[in-house]
């Protein structure tokens, strides 16, 4: 577990990193840059000649990351390491904000079910791998064992059951209408991971997108939002192509035009400056 100094380190070292990348700057620069920026009295400025040197290695940074498992979380290596992968869709823009949106909810007060739920949101909007992605979420040194053995479970069992039935099942308010079923006051003997309003949430968004399930909990308790990658938009060099290619029309019409009434005068297509074309001597013997 991070100090909540490491944590906002982390997030602005993410920051900075996501906004400087469309500089075109070669990222060991950018690494050599935050090295003197961050603060010299956390552990991120050895992390980060550890990364610089991997980098100039191999030319990746996710590998460091997994040697630095004591500092960067299981979590935040396999997001980087999905950006990097040449085959994968994820871009390292949104990796980044990603996680500099989670160190940012980690150096505040955080509970294991809001940043349970931001990781699997991540995962579920950005289409990633669910076998390797809640297996990184469950070594987090965040969760203790009852964490671990229930995403385990959702790991088997996410597509066969909803997220929200595990949710609802795992929650205070699925005790409550039991007793209340049961006319006792007595609760069962097992593991509650979600409080009261958690559980009224989940049971009703059962058998509904997962994405209602995490807007609703980000709207009545205050979860961490998800960034989302932002859309490329096509037509925005679309009106600069069609005047061009209008202008070229118009020239064309202007000289068809000019051809059919008296023909074209080629001259004023001369460069003014260039020498005069001296005209060609026949020979009459030949």
């Amino acid at each position: 577990m991070l100090d909540r100094e490491e944590s906002i380190e982390q997030a602005y070292f993410f920051r900075v990193l996501r906004e400087r990348l469309p500089e075109n700057m070669p990222l060991q620069d950018l690494l050599a840059q935050l090295r003197q920026e961050v603060l010299a009295t956390t552990k991120l400025p050895m992390a980060i000649d550890f990364l610089l040197s991997e980098l100039k290695l191999t030319g990746l940074i996710s590998s460091a990351m997994k040697r630095l498992a004591h500092y960067f979380r299981p979590f935040q290596t396999y997001l980087v390491s999905e950006a990097e992968n040449d085959r994968s869709r994820f871009d390292m823009r949104v990796a980044l904000e990603v996680l500099e949106k989670e160190a940012d909810y980690r150096a505040k007060e955080h509970t294991p079910a809001g940043v349970f739920l931001y990781q699997f949101e991540t995962i579920c909007r950005n289409r990633l791998r669910y076998d390797h992605g809640l297996d990184a979420v469950a070594a987090d040194p965040l969760y203790d064992d009852t964490w671990r053995g229930w995403i385990q479970t959702v790991r088997r069992q996410i597509g066969l059951l909803d997220l929200a039935d595990m949710m609802y099942v795992a929650s205070e308010h699925y005790d409550t209408q039991q007793a209340r079923l049961r006319r006792t006051t007595e609760k069962a003997d097992r593991p509650v991971l979600f409080g009261e309003k958690e559980g009224q949430i989940a049971l009703a968004n059962r058998r509904k997108d997962p994405l209602y399930l995490f807007a609703a909990l980000q709207r009545h308790l205050g979860y961490p939002r998800v960034p989302r990658g932002q859309k490329f938009n096509e037509n925005r060099d679309l009106v600069p192509q069609l005047m061009r290619r209008l202008e070229r029309i118009e020239t064309r019409l202007k000289l068809m035009e000019e051809e059919q009434r008296e023909g074209i005068d080629i001259t004023r297509f001369y460069n003014p400056k260039s020498p005069p074309i001296p005209p060609v001597e026949w020979d009459k013997e030949n």
